[in-house]
């Protein structure tokens, strides 16, 4: 970690900022120094995103406080949503004044065609290539907003690799555990308006904030019993003392400021509930030798399956390799080419879609949770408000007229689970639910999940997720290969370290067996840079431009010390003499640069030999 006496290269210091009559921000401080990998948490509508673009100086001004960031540095910014454009990913990803070669070997990492348009792409590969352009900047702090949204766990696993292995400091706003317990070294956590700051990753988190949150409960308490001592003090008069007690009321009114503060920055207090429609019968799903193609394509060969009652069967895999196809299969909404699925009695089914197409952009909150009219919706088979509802899962009433698209990421996930969780099911189906979830509602999500008496079908690439909650994990590998193990995400490693390899997804063949999928089947205790058998084509060319630049570099500064020999070269140009002296600072510079890569690179090409 770096020592904490460098100077940053990006902070914030007593940064203010209102939402209207809201406010978002009071006096935070933030820094990053170089190489520091920070992740910064807070529950949904904290204002992390807020943050992130003041830090990136993307359109928004805090009221009063200052920005400040070293002088030259390149700051890159991911959002959640990246807009990506141009005729094809090479040309985006050259936009941003990337080398062709680094945006050819970035691009090839996350497993893209530079070649390939950028119309019509998946939500995954819109992500992969705004990271593969971010890296390809080569920028001294990189800040990115939910970067493992639609990623599978393969371009999850490149993603930390690529961080491991660059040189900038970075920023990140996730909700992925597993994720940010590899590659984050300090936590800033945004609550009660502030930015609290522990100096080690967030596998530290969840014991510190519990301390952090205990502390403030205690001192809470303090404040209300000196309140009510204050307020009996009150109420016995002060008119004959006025002089002598004028401050203590003042005091008081303070003491009564700080609790409304208080009261008013408690977190919502989201209540989640699903009810089983009734028992169905033992077997819920059995298929027996399953096959299925779409022309050459196999998506699943001789497969076969049983599912219970009560089992929490989690589904993982690359982007395109089938996944939601295979859960349509087992619920019998597509047909199979060969074999044999039956369904249980009694199923009462509950779906929320990962790409939420049940929310059209016409409707407004109130639509979606009362699709037969009316104001209120039937929860669990009592009549509810719709308001009163809504207000469970944290929606006011003012967003209830508004379209569903004025919503974020993570609060569209919360209309469609509100939405879900209000009829009686025995068989929920969730296919992505984590993603723009903030912590707190994926832990109150897992309880529930944990807790639910009937049968759970999980799609997902949340690694953590998946461990705490999955009796069993069916891999496929994007060939037709399909295989059940029990347990959750780490057991399926454990126990088949070898079957993704050569996997393939939507993008195609992605996760070899080097690279992303080789750190994923041996998943290291701490990030640490990739290790392959040759330097990576990046790596290569960078080391040839060194090895170049060194030979050239001694004849040019020659030439250069030459020129400014000249005894009378000031007198007649002295802005071409400074021009020159900068040629000769640069070039000696660059010369330093390329010996220290140089160096560096072989160092890392002989460890690879050995």
């Amino acid at each position: 970690m770096a020592s904490p006496t460098r100077a940053p290269v990006l902070a914030l210091k007593d940064v203010r900022l209102a939402d209207g009559a809201k406010p978002l921000f009071d006096g935070v401080d933030l820094a990053l120094e170089p190489r520091i990998r920070a992740c910064l948490v807070g529950r949904n509508g904290a204002g992390k995103s807020t943050l992130l673009k003041i830090l990136a100086n993307q359109g928004v001004e805090p009221d009063s406080g200052e920005r400040s960031a070293q002088p030259g540095a390149k700051i890159v910014y991911v959002s959640q949503e990246p807009d990506i454009a141009g005729d094809t990913l090479l040309d985006y990803c050259t936009a941003g004044g990337a080398e062709d070669y680094e945006a050819h070997a970035t691009l090839a990492d996350f497993g893209l065609d530079y070649a390939k348009s950028t119309q019509g792409l998946s939500g995954g590969e819109r992500r992969r290539a705004a990271l593969a352009r971010a890296f390809a900047e080569q920028p001294d702090v990189l800040l990115l907003d939910e970067p493992t949204n639609h990623l599978d766990i393969f371009a999850i696993q490149t993603l930390e690799e690529e961080l491991a292995g660059s040189k900038c400091a970075a920023l990140i706003v996730s909700h992925d555990r597993a994720f940010l317990n590899r590659v984050t070294q300090r936590t800033f956590w945004l609550e009660h308006r502030k930015v609290r700051r522990l100096d080690k990753g967030f596998a530290e988190f969840e014991i510190w904030s519990e301390q952090v949150l205990a502390a403030e409960a205690d001192e809470e308490r303090r404040l209300n019993k000196q309140l009510e001592k204050e307020n009996a003090w009150l109420a016995r008069g002060v008119q004959g003392r006025r002089a002598r007690n004028e401050g203590r009321r003042r005091a008081l009114m303070d003491l009564r400021s700080q609790k409304k503060d208080l009261q008013s920055d408690k977190r919502g207090s989201m209540t989640m509930a699903v009810e089983s429609s009734g028992t169905s019968g033992k077997r819920v799903v059995e298929a027996k030798h399953v096959t299925k193609k779409f022309g050459e394509r196999v998506i699943v060969e001789d497969f076969s399956t049983r599912i219970l009652r009560g089992d929490r069967v989690a589904l993982v895999g690359p982007n395109g390799a089938g996944k939601t196809t295979l859960v349509r299969m087992l619920l019998g909404e597509i047909p199979i080419d060969a074999g044999d699925i039956k369904l249980g009695t009694n199923l009462e089914i509950s779906y929320v879609d990962q790409n939420r197409m049940a929310l059209s952009e016409k409707m407004t909150l109130w639509d979606f949770l009362t699709p037969g009219g009316g104001d209120s919706i039937l929860v669990r088979g009592i009549p509810k408000h719709v308001a009163g509802y809504a207000k469970e899962f944290l929606f006011t009433e003012a967003q209830l007229r508004q379209p569903v698209t004025s919503l974020s990421g993570g609060e569209r996930n919360r209309l469609l689970l509100a939405r879900a969780l209000a009829s009686p099911t025995n068989l929920m189906v969730l296919d992505e639910p984590t993603n723009d979830l903030d912590m707190d509602t994926l832990d109150l999500l897992e309880e529930l999940l944990a807790d639910f008496e009937g049968t759970l079908i999980l799609v997902s690439h949340d690694r953590d997720f998946i461990d705490r909650l999955a009796t069993s994990t069916i891999a496929m590998n994007g060939h037709g290969k399909v295989l059940e193990t029990p347990g959750g995400w780490t057991d399926l490693i454990d126990q088949n370290p070898d079957f993704f390899k050569g996997a393939r997804g939507a993008a195609g063949d992605f996760a070899t067996g080097t690279g992303s999928n080789k750190a994923v089947l041996t998943p290291p205790p701490a990030p640490a840079p990739k290790k392959t058998v040759k330097l990576s084509y990046k790596d290569q060319r960078r080391l040839e431009e060194c090895e170049a630049l060194v030979a050239a570099s001694p004849r040019i500064i020659a030439d250069i010390e030459a020129r400014l020999a000249d005894p009378g070269f000031y007198a007649r140009d002295p802005n071409g003499f400074n021009k020159v002296m900068k040629d000769l600072d640069k070039a000696r510079a660059d010369l330093a640069t390329a010996e220290e890569d140089w160096l560096a690179l072989e160092e890392k090409r002989e460890t690879m030999v050995s």
